[in-house]
């Protein structure tokens, strides 16, 4: 056992060297404190191995050791530091080599390229940062393809909303300018001026009902509230406000649909899109066609299908269908009354809206269009 003198001794010289030598590393750190990681690393290991072998040294010199015994001690303290810094070193590169990935992760963040994914391993922390990074970046890359798309197609939509209210505009200001020059004098085409004044006044306030109803959809603010509804009911009456359209093309409107068929669902938001869907369906059906709405209830789901005898839709057409503003092109082309393109957009917002989805094919000289809504519970019909 250590004489308890001579413990006291050597506690106090080895802990008076280490600490100077830890004072001496806290200015050296604190100096190096704006450089590199590798050399604040490299500063803190020889910190701990310089007290070490301050301590050392300085409690064999105050042992009086033989200068033999000495010397050894002193090598083994140098050997010890130069392991330790060579240790220090290979960290300190290595930490380095991985927070230069991450920084190229990071950066990936503001460029639209692809993401820099690290191939080599990384320490956990830095992994885990890497890999928040990384998914980070694929989230702000299908944010900006969404901002784009949206950006896209916000133009097309002013594009074709400017066009659609120009035409109407300038047919009201060309007939109110007739009727105030006295042009149009005679009593039966005044009444027919006051018509057309007043269809073509239906059919701006039509658009700007739709675009109304299209920023509410993409706002969120739409509140859909579910009754019983008698899905046949709502196809009826979609078919009946039609008919009268549809008898002045010379197109065939039929409507049929299981009667028992009663569910929970908003039935304002189905009964719009289910006249939407049969508007555009006669408005793109030649004279002599038939337009067929059908609807039912499967495996807790409510659908209605409405088919037309169009042409069908062009392949490359389909997938831009219910696109905000599109109005097809050669056997869709937009005619008389075609309004502003937004018809589709609608009814696939409300669908969605509901939790449901609506889709379209080509079939038999035609398209088809369908839609499914959820609805679990049936309801009394009384």
């Amino acid at each position: 056992m250590i004489p308890l003198d001579d413990l006291l001794v050597v506690l106090a010289i080895a802990g008076a060297a280490a600490l100077a030598a830890a004072l001496a590393g806290a200015a050296a750190l604190a100096a190096v404190r704006r450089r590199s990681i590798a050399v604040g690393l490299t500063v803190l290991v020889l910190t701990v191995v310089g007290a070490g072998a301050s301590a050392t040294s300085a409690t064999g010199l105050a042992m009086f050791l033989s200068v033999h015994d000495l010397r050894v001690l002193l090598v083994v303290v140098a050997v010890a530091a130069v392991v330790g810094t060579a240790g220090a070193l290979l960290l300190a590169r290595r930490l380095v080599a991985g927070v230069r990935d991450v920084a190229a992760v990071a950066r990936s963040l503001a460029d639209e390229g692809p993401v820099a994914v690290p191939d080599r391993a990384l320490p956990a922390e830095l992994a885990a940062l890497a890999s928040d990074l990384v998914t980070a970046a694929e989230r702000l890359a299908v944010a900006r393809a969404r901002e784009r798309s949206l950006e896209g197609s916000r133009r097309e939509l002013v594009g074709w909303v400017s066009h659609d209210l120009r035409t109407p505009l300038a047919g009201l200001r060309a007939m109110a300018e007739a009727l105030e020059d006295g042009v149009v004098d005679e009593p039966s085409e005044v009444a027919a001026y006051h018509r057309r004044m007043r269809v073509e006044t239906d059919r701006l306030t039509a658009m700007v009902d739709d675009l109304f109803e299209l920023s509410r959809l993409h706002a969120g603010t739409l509140r859909l509230i579910p009754v019983p509804t008698v899905v046949a009911d709502l196809v009826s009456d979609a078919v009946a406000a039609a008919r009268p359209v549809a008898r002045a093309r010379g197109v065939h409107l039929v409507g049929r649909g299981d009667p028992d068929v009663a569910c929970l669902l908003s039935a304002v938001s189905l009964s719009r899109v289910v006249s939407n869907l049969v508007s555009n369906a006669v408005r793109h059906t030649p004279a002599g066609g038939t337009v067929t709405v059908t609807c039912g209830r499967a495996d807790g789901n409510v659908w209605v299908v409405v088919s037309d005898e169009c042409g069908g839709i062009p392949e490359v057409d389909v997938p831009r269908v219910f696109d905000v503003g599109f109005q097809g092109s050669r056997a869709r082309s937009p005619r008389d009354g075609a309004g502003g393109g937004l018809g589709l957009s609608i009814a696939r917002g409300l669908v969605e809206a509901a939790g449901g989805r609506v889709e379209v094919a080509n079939r038999d000289g035609g398209c088809c269009f369908t839609v499914r809504l959820t609805a679990p519970r049936s309801v009394p019909t009384d």
